[in-house]
């Protein structure tokens, strides 16, 4: 028995936004129907960080697997490590046999980006234009890539910690073609469609003054307990949507808010999947502010995953590495 193994490399030779967001919109639509196993996100601490594993199973797919994914914050400075590491592991359901492990930190960054285009598709204004972006890391280069896909991107306002971080930014995304400014973080926010905050911190930068009606926000940062970006007053004026419900009211922009008491299990309108099947209604009127809180999912990584593996078989991309070898 053989198994393959893909590299970053590999992976990024296969993978592009628009089937990722196909594929992780099908995922979701599959848990909207309750067609999937997905348990809990499990977090192992560590001095310097933690990781995660994230299993489950897709029917429709055809596949399981599972996530490995850390987070560990010094390691760029101290180690020339990235922060974020994942490996995944498809699994074949019949049998049980490992079939590919492979390089998880594209998929990671691909399907976190789709997850906030289709959010956007499903609960953003139809005449968006103008992003407003928080956060200049790789997370943000995915959303704004995604965003792309479904909507007619004419701005784009951009902070982050330090200027060179935005000109990097700038200059990465420039392919795209689109007008991109780096601007200070309320001129980001105001007159903004849809606003995209991918940070990691964990006290709100974003303040309620600044968020006007209308407004979608993509709350992708806050995935880990006591992170948060948005002021707890945003989401007392938004209808807020999570990708999902357990996990975000443990380590989503909801989690401090809840904890504190600010809002109540009660003030979360849906998940996004209940919005792609048609059980809750998302945006109902232009004035509506919405808020799609990501935290991340297993379905996500294994709907790309299995996409990529996919498309590698085709074109014979990979190793593949005799399982039992002595």
């Amino acid at each position: 028995m053989k198994v393959m193994f893909l590299t970053r490399g590999d992976v990024q030779k296969v993978i592009s936004m628009r089937e990722v967001i196909e594929y992780v919109e099908k995922a979701f639509k599959a848990k909207g129907l309750g067609k999937v196993q997905m348990p809990p996100k499990i977090y192992v601490n560590f001095p310097n960080g933690d990781f995660r594993a994230m299993p489950c199973y897709i029917p429709e797919f055809g596949f399981g697997g599972v996530k490995i994914v850390n987070v560990h914050p010094l390691n760029p400075e101290k180690y020339n490590l990235p922060t974020v590491m994942a490996t995944i592991l498809l699994i074949d359901p019949e049998t049980g046999k490992p079939l590919a492990i492979m390089e998880g930190g594209l998929i990671t960054d691909m399907r976190t980006g789709a997850a906030g285009g289709i959010a956007a598709k499903y609960l953003a204004r139809k005449d968006s234009k103008v992003v407003g972006m928080v956060g200049a890391g790789a997370q943000a280069k995915t959303q704004l890539l995604a965003l792309n896909e479904v909507m007619d991107v004419e701005e784009v306002k951009i902070c982050a910690k330090t200027s060179s971080e935005c000109r990097k930014f700038i200059k990465d995304m420039s392919y795209l073609g689109l007008d991109i400014y780096e601007k200070k973080i309320d001129d980001v926010v105001k007159n903004s469609d849809i606003l995209v905050t991918a940070t990691p911190v964990t006290k709100p930068i974003v303040k309620d003054e600044w968020v006007g009606e209308g407004m979608h926000i993509n709350a992708i940062g806050a995935d880990a307990p006591g992170k948060q970006e948005l002021d707890p007053n945003i989401l007392k004026r938004a209808k807020i949507f999570v990708d999902d419900y357990e996990q975000a009211c443990h380590s989503g922009e909801v989690n401090v808010p809840l904890a504190k008491g600010i809002i109540k299990k009660e003030d979360i309108c849906g998940e996004l999947s209940d919005v792609i099947v048609g059980k809750k209604k998302g945006r109902v009127d232009d004035t509506d502010i919405t808020i799609f809180d990501s935290t991340g999912l297993a379905i996500q990584d294994l709907a790309t995953a299995v996409l990529v593996y996919e498309k590698a078989k085709k074109l014979d991309l990979g190793n593949e590495i005799p399982f039992f070898a002595q």
